[in-house]
């Protein structure tokens, strides 16, 4: 049976969906914004840190925006609306549109050390919406693209968005990392979000989604540490081997995950 619950859940997801699609438009500059690489002073560019991906690694965001927008008109469908397991993701999709739309403004006003809470928490979010769907199972193969892969796309990207976030505010701040060369902390954050990359892989039993996403981000800081104008060598090198691994631990998991 239906509930106001449930129309509240519906209502909230396609709002949330809406104001991130608008936030998204003023974060690429299409809407009179700032782009995301020249905001907070070029903080977030792709030779601002040694960690930064390289520019044409955000059109992941693309892929990610337009499932985020389909489910938020496939839930409205009737036999999404009783769904259990819409009624478990609903809330946390929604909070995570919210987080993301807020973070877009916190880089566009300028506030880089209010975008790194606001980062933070929109991952500790994904992260729960992440174990909601490890534990149910999806009816039909649209809602596993629309919904586990969409999901999983958006867990892996913030994953690594978040390690290049917090160092770009760091640098921003004016951190001098305790005396250490740059490569060092390149090649240091680079591993930490690599081990991240393994524990997806082991917790998702081999998921595909959050690790192409999450290798496509580590790729982008190689080619960015390779060819720009921030050159690291061993920084390039230890997320190449990273991608690498994470690749080869999702593999076998998923070889040797259970047939359902």
């Amino acid at each position: 049976m239906t509930t106001s619950r449930d129309l509240l859940r519906q209502s909230t997801v396609l709002l949330s969906a809406i104001l991130a699609l608008a936030g998204s438009f003023i974060g690429s500059g299409a809407a009179g914004g700032t782009p995301i690489q020249n905001a907070s002073g070029g903080a977030l560019a792709a030779d601002a840190t040694p960690i930064a991906p390289g520019g044409p690694a955000f059109a992941i965001w693309t892929p990610i925006y337009a499932g985020l927008v389909l489910y938020a008109l496939w839930q409205f469908l009737p036999r999404q609306k009783t769904d259990d397991r819409q009624r478990r993701l609903g809330f946390p999709i929604a909070a995570s549109l919210l987080l993301n739309a807020a973070w877009i403004l916190s880089v566009q006003f300028d506030l880089l050390w209010l975008s790194v809470p606001v980062i933070a928490l929109l991952l500790a979010v994904l992260v729960w919406a992440f174990l909601i769907i490890l534990d149910t199972r999806p009816a039909t193969l649209v809602e596993t693209v629309l919904v586990d892969g969409t999901m999983g796309l958006y867990l892996g990207w913030v994953c690594v968005a978040t390690a290049a976030n917090i160092t770009a505010a760091l640098v921003a701040a004016g951190f001098d990392g305790f005396g250490l060369a740059a490569d060092v902390w390149g090649v240091a954050i680079v591993a930490v979000a690599g081990l991240v990359g393994v524990l997806l892989a082991v917790v998702g039993r081999g998921r595909l989604t959050p690790t192409l996403a999450l290798c496509w981000g580590l790729a982008w800081v190689a080619v960015a540490r390779l060819t720009g104008d921030l050159l690291s060598t061993p920084t390039a090198i230890t997320a190449i081997v990273g991608v690498v691994v994470v690749v080869a631990v999702t593999v076998v998991l998923r070889i040797r995950a259970p047939r359902r």
